[in-house]
C-alpha cells in the first residue's frame, strides 16, 4: 500500500501496438452499423408471436403455404418481357418499375374477406421498412406499400401475383418470404436461397434514372455480350474483340460482391450515379483491394498478361472466388470488365476509346513537351504524357443532380490515373458538361475535357532554367473517339459528342469557359514557322525492315536551312518511351518553295530486341530554321502490325448440337517463341478455354481443335488470343450463326 504524499515516478510508455490497426466500430457513433452488404441475412422467424408466445397454437384452420412458383424458367413470363433471359441463372432476375409475376399455392382456396397473406421483400443483415430493405407487398387495392401489389389470377388453391417494385428501388439480391397473419401471429416460409430475386435497373422502363429511350442502342448496350475495343493510333486503328460474358454463370453474383467488398451502403444502391462512381474506384486495386491490378511495366510473371484477356468472365470469377485482386490489366482491360459490371446490373453502358488522350501531370490544360536551345527533347524535363490511345466507359443515366440538359451519357473511368476525392476514379462526368466547358460539375469533368482538349506546348529551356513556348499544337489531342456502332460490328465516331470542330467559334467559347473554372491555357501569340515537317503514314508488319521519309517543306520565298534532330523511340501506348534506337542530326538545306526528303532504313534488328509490349515506334523530328530561330516538329507513331490468329468454325450450328473450332498460327520469325498461352471463347458458345505451349520454333505452325456446345441461338463470335513475352496482341476471330 502507497503512503499518502509520496511522490508519483513515471514509467516507460506502454509499446505502440504492432500490426495492421483494427476496424473502427461505429459503437458510441450509431445505434447499429450500416447496412452495406447484401450477402449477409437476418434471422427471420417461420412463426412470428402476437404477444407472449405460449407454445404453437393449433394453426390448422388457417391459410397455409404449400409452393412458392418464382416463374423463373427462361421460356416464362417473367424472364421474357424483364428481358433477363439471357442470364445463366435458375433464380428470378426482373427489372424494377416493370410486374412481375409470382404463383402461391395454399392449402385451400384464398378467401379474401377472411385471409391475410403478404409477400415479404428483405435485404441484408438488419432489413427495414423505411431503408426501402424491407418492402411487404399486399395483395389488395386497399393496402398498399411502396411496391405496388395485385392477384393477377386466382385458380382454385393458386394465386399468381403481380408484384411492381419502385422503379428507385434498391438494386441486389432480395430474400422472398410469404406471410400469411394468423390471430395469433404470421406464418412465413422457410427462407430459401431458390426464392431470390435479383432487382436489377430498367432502361426499358421511363421512371428509372437509367431509362434510354432508343431500342437499337439500348440492345447494344445492355444486351449485347460480344464487344470490340479499339485501339492502334488515329491514322491506323485496330480492333480487339471482347466478350463482355454479362450473363455468364456467376458474374450477377460478382458483381454484387464488388458493392458489398466496397462496404457501400444498401441505400446508395438505388442510384446509378452513386453505383458508377463507386465501382470506377472498386474496378481497380490501387486503395481497396479491388478487381483489377494495373501494370504497364512488362513483367507479368505473377499474373496473366493485359493483352491475354479475351473476356470478363474469368477476371470477375476469379475475383469473387479469391476475394484478391486480379494481375494484371491496363485501360482497355479496365473499361472492358467496367462495361460487364454496368451491363450485368442493368445500366447502358460503352467503351470508348480517346486517340492521343493526354495524361497531364500538372492540372492545366496543356501537355508540355521540353526542348533544349537547339530544338532537341529534353527527355529527363518532359513529365507530360500523351497516350496514344485510351479507353473509358460511358454509361447512361439521368443527372438530377446537376442542371437540366446534363444527364445522358456519362463518362467513367476505372484506369487509375489521379485521384478524386481521395481515391483512385473518375466520373460519372456528363458528356455534355465535357463539350460546353462546364467543367464545375460533379464528377471529375476537368480531367476528362483536359484529356480531350489540352494542347500541346513546345518549349525552349534556356541555360538558366526559364521556359519559352516556341509551337503549340491545338489540334492534336482528343484527334478521335471512336466506339462500337450499334447492332454492327462497325465503329462509330463519336468525338462530336466530348467537343466542336477545331477552329471554330463555338470551341473557342467553350475553351473560355473552361479558363474562368481554373484551368490554364498558353495563350501566347508566336508566329507560324514557313518550313514543314511531315512524316507519311506507314504500314509496317513486326520484324520488317523499312524505309523513313521525312519531308521537309519550305513556305516561303528564301532559302531555309534547319537543324534538325530526328529520334526514333520504342514506345509504351501510354507515350512513355523505352528506348531510343535511331537518332540523327542531319542539317537541311531548302530552296525557296521547295522540298527536300530525308530518307533512312530502318533496320528489324534495331528495334526488335528494344520492344515493348503493343510494339508502338515514335518518331519525332524537331529542329530549329536558322534564318527565322522558329521551331519546327512533328510525332508520328507507328504501330507495328502483328501476325494473326487463325479461327475456323465447323458449319452450320445448331443449339445443343457439338461443333468444332480449331485455332492456326505459323511463328513468322526466325527465333522460337516461348511459354506460349492461347485463350479462347465465345459468348453462347463457349467458355474460356486456355493452352500453353513451352515452345513454338520459328516456321513452326501449331493447330488446336477444341469441341463445343452451343447453347443459345443467333449471330457470335468465337474469339482467341495468343500471348508470350515476345509477342503480344495476337488475335483472330471467327464469327457464326446458330441456328435454334
Amino acid at each position: 500500500m502507497s503512503n499518502q504524499g509520496d511522490l508519483v515516478t513515471p514509467s516507460p510508455a506502454p509499446p505502440i501496438p504492432t500490426g495492421p490497426p483494427p476496424k473502427v466500430p461505429n459503437r458510441g457513433r450509431a445505434a447499429a452499423p450500416t447496412a452495406s452488404s447484401n450477402a449477409d441475412t437476418s434471422d427471420v422467424p417461420e412463426f412470428e408471436f402476437f404477444g407472449t408466445p405460449r407454445g404453437l397454437p393449433p394453426l390448422t384452420e388457417f391459410l397455409d403455404i404449400w409452393d412458392v412458383n418464382m416463374v423463373s424458367g427462361l421460356e416464362e413470363t417473367n424472364k421474357k418481357l424483364h428481358h433477363t433471359k439471357f442470364y445463366y441463372s435458375d433464380q428470378l432476375i426482373v427489372r424494377r418499375g416493370q410486374e412481375f409475376q409470382i404463383k402461391v399455392t395454399f392449402n385451400r382456396p384464398f378467401k379474401p374477406a377472411e385471409d391475410k397473406f403478404a409477400l415479404e421483400f428483405l435485404m441484408g443483415p438488419s432489413p427495414q421498412y423505411s431503408k426501402g430493405t424491407y418492402i411487404p407487398v399486399f395483395p389488395t387495392a386497399e393496402r398498399q406499400s411502396s411496391w405496388a401489389g395485385r392477384i393477377i389470377d386466382s385458380s382454385e388453391n393458386i394465386i399468381t401475383m403481380g408484384v411492381t417494385p419502385l422503379a428507385t428501388c434498391i438494386v441486389g439480391k432480395y430474400h422472398m418470404f410469404v406471410a400469411v397473419v394468423t390471430p395469433y401471429g404470421i406464418r412465413r416460409t422457410r427462407q430459401d436461397d431458390h426464392r431470390d430475386v435479383y432487382i436489377l435497373f430498367n432502361p426499358w422502363v421511363a421512371e428509372d434514372a437509367v431509362f434510354l429511350d432508343d431500342d437499337k442502342e439500348r440492345e447494344e448496350c445492355v444486351l449485347t455480350e460480344m464487344g470490340i475495343i479499339y485501339h492502334g493510333t488515329y491514322d491506323d486503328v485496330a480492333e480487339r474483340d471482347w466478350n463482355y460474358g454479362q450473363f455468364n454463370y456467376g458474374v450477377l453474383d460478382a458483381c454484387l460482391y464488388i458493392m458489398d467488398k466496397s462496404e457501400m451502403p444498401l441505400t446508395n444502391r438505388a442510384d446509378p450515379v452513386k453505383v458508377a462512381r463507386k465501382a470506377s474506384a472498386m474496378l481497380n486495386s490501387r486503395d481497396d483491394e479491388g478487381v483489377l491490378v494495373g501494370s504497364w511495366s512488362g513483367d507479368y510473371a505473377y499474373g496473366v498478361p493485359p493483352t491475354s484477356w479475351t473476356g470478363s468472365t474469368d477476371i470477375l470469377l476469379a475475383y469473387a472466388s479469391s476475394k484478391m485482386p486480379v494481375r494484371y490489366a491496363q485501360c482497355w482491360v479496365y473499361a472492358a470488365v467496367f462495361n460487364t459490371f454496368l451491363r450485368c446490373l442493368g445500366i447502358p453502358s460503352r467503351v470508348v476509346t480517346n486517340f492521343f488522350s493526354a495524361h497531364d501531370n500538372d492540372g492545366n490544360l496543356k501537355t508540355d513537351i521540353i526542348l533544349d536551345e537547339n530544338g532537341r527533347i529534353d527527355i529527363n524535363r518532359t513529365r507530360d504524357s500523351v497516350w496514344n490511345y485510351h479507353c473509358w466507359n460511358e454509361c447512361f443515366m439521368s443527372r438530377p443532380d446537376l442542371p437540366a440538359g446534363f444527364g445522358g451519357w456519362q463518362a467513367v473511368d476505372a484506369t487509375p490515373q489521379e485521384t478524386s476525392d481521395g481515391m483512385y476514379r473518375c466520373g460519372p462526368a456528363s458528356v455534355q458538361a465535357i463539350k460546353h466547358g462546364e467543367i464545375c460539375y460533379p464528377f471529375d469533368a476537368a480531367f476528362v475535357f483536359a484529356e480531350v482538349n489540352s494542347d500541346v506546348v513546345f518549349y525552349s529551356r534556356r541555360k538558366d532554367g526559364t521556359l519559352d513556348p516556341v509551337k503549340v499544337n491545338h489540334s492534336h489531342i482528343g484527334r478521335m473517339v471512336l466506339t462500337k456502332a450499334p447492332g454492327a460490328m462497325t465503329r462509330r465516331d463519336i468525338t462530336e459528342q466530348y467537343k466542336f470542330p477545331e477552329g471554330s467559334k463555338e470551341e473557342r467559347t467553350v475553351l473560355e469557359k473552361a479558363e474562368e473554372f481554373g484551368c490554364r491555357r498558353e495563350k501566347s501569340s508566336l508566329p507560324v514557322a514557313d518550313v514543314d515537317v511531315l512524316v507519311p503514314t506507314l504500314e509496317i508488319n513486326l520484324g520488317d525492315d523499312f524505309e523513313l521519309s521525312v519531308e521537309f517543306v519550305n513556305r516561303s520565298d528564301e532559302q531555309r536551312t534547319v537543324d534538325a534532330y530526328i529520334s526514333g523511340s520504342v514506345v509504351y501506348y501510354t507515350g512513355v518511351s523505352s528506348s531510343e534506337f535511331l537518332f540523327r542530326t542531319p542539317s537541311v538545306k531548302i530552296g525557296p518553295n521547295k522540298s527536300v526528303k530525308e530518307e533512312m532504313m530502318i533496320e528489324s534488328r534495331k528495334y526488335m530486341k528494344h520492344l515493348v509490349e503493343q510494339a508502338n515506334l515514335n518518331f519525332i523530328v524537331t529542329g530549329k530554321v536558322k534564318e527565322t530561330g522558329h521551331i519546327v516538329s512533328t510525332m508520328k507513331v507507328v504501330a507495328l502490325r502483328n501476325p494473326k490468329l487463325k479461327v475456323e468454325v465447323s458449319g452450320p450450328g445448331k443449339v445443343n448440337e457439338e461443333m468444332v473450332v480449331s485455332v492456326e498460327f505459323t511463328n513468322p520469325f526466325t527465333f522460337s517463341l516461348e511459354d506460349v498461352y492461347i485463350r479462347m471463347e465465345g459468348p453462347g458458345i463457349m467458355q474460356p478455354k486456355s493452352k500453353y505451349y513451352s515452345l513454338i520454333p520459328g516456321g513452326s505452325t501449331l493447330l488446336w481443335t477444341e469441341y463445343f456446345i452451343p447453347q443459345r441461338a443467333g449471330t457470335t463470335r468465337m474469339i482467341a488470343v495468343l500471348d508470350c513475352a515476345a509477342l503480344r496482341h495476337v488475335h483472330g476471330q471467327a464469327s457464326l450463326t446458330i441456328k435454334p
